[in-house]
């Protein structure tokens, strides 16, 4: 520090004297001056690395909050999607459920309408088995033995009717796979090919279910 100190005298001594006798006086100031120096160029240096994280913590943290919010808004997407599928799911399975409700209303009495019809069955044969000319007053017990079968046949196909079981009598009707069952296929004059000639055994729907297909003859070309 010395010598730094004699030298700064030597070149000042020509042009300014008196400062250089400050400096030959007090060479402490010149060491007091260059550690204010220093400091402040420590303190410009340390304020400006300061100012620099702060401008790149911001920029980091920003850039984190983007990403989680990226994320964020995935898992939202993705939660809805599954939301949304799990509605339309269980609007399925409710659709499906009401609709097995309503055919088992509708279609429960199947099996009893099945054994039903062969009563049915039965007294169309009893009433048409009975000789039209033998039904007479001199015959009032056959007579009041036809009336009842036919009244017990009417009142049956009213209750039949009432619980939606319908009866399929296709004489000239286009054949139908789904309604009949063809016995079998002949040619006759004056009628289409493929409608009903002759129907061997009634048929029933029940609430536009084919329930009992009619058996039938079918016309076919010559």
């Amino acid at each position: 520090m010395a010598a730094v100190a004699q030298c700064v005298r030597g070149a000042l001594r020509p042009r300014y004297p008196l400062l250089g006798f400050a400096l030959r006086t007090s060479p402490r100031l010149l060491c007091a001056a260059t550690q204010q120096k220093n400091t402040g160029q420590n303190l410009e240096e340390d304020q400006s690395q300061s100012q620099n994280e702060h401008k790149v913590e911001p920029s980091s943290a920003g850039k984190m909050l983007t990403e989680e919010k990226a994320k964020l808004e995935e898992q939202l997407k993705e939660v809805t999607d599954k939301y949304k599928r799990a509605l339309a799911d269980a609007e399925n399975i409710r659709q499906r459920s009401q609709k097995l409700v309503e055919e088992a209303k509708l279609y429960g009495i199947q099996s009893f309408c099945k054994d039903l019809l062969e009563v049915a069955d039965i007294l169309e044969k009893a009433t048409e088995s009975v000789p039209k000319e033998e039904i007479k007053d001199e015959n009032p017990h056959l007579k009041s033995l036809y009336e009842g079968l036919v009244m017990t046949e009417v009142q049956i196909q009213k209750v039949f009717k009432k619980h939606g079981l319908l009866r399929l009598n296709p004489v000239g009707a286009k054949f139908d796979p789904y309604e009949h069952e063809a016995l079998f296929h002949a040619p006759m004059e004056g009628k289409e090919p493929g409608t009903i000639a002759l129907v061997s055994k009634i048929g029933y729907k029940l609430h536009g279910r084919t329930l009992r297909p009619a058996l039938v003859g079918v016309v076919k070309d010559a």
